[in-house]
């Protein structure tokens, strides 16, 4: 899941970043800018899917310390 996401996120800025846009900084200068809202939603995706990463990593953490074993049966057999 962090792969594809990760795979979507570099297609997103490779695609979005083009060559003559300058970052939304107001200056005296007459240059096209870049829209900052591709940005923000990039942004937001990094942080949901670093959260989501770290809500799985807990859960992990507490399913290996309660079920110090690998075997699926035996994980259903004590958690239900």
């Amino acid at each position: 899941m962090d792969i594809m996401s990760t795979g979507v996120i570099a297609y997103y800025v490779l695609m979005a970043s083009q060559k003559g846009l300058f970052t939304p900084i107001l200056s005296d200068k007459n240059v096209s800018y870049a829209d900052p809202v591709p940005q923000a939603v990039i942004l937001t995706a990094i942080v949901i899917g670093f959260s989501t990463l770290a809500l799985m990593l807990v859960t992990v953490m507490k399913l290996a310390k309660n079920n110090p074993t690998l075997e699926t049966k035996e994980i259903e057999k004590n958690n239900t």
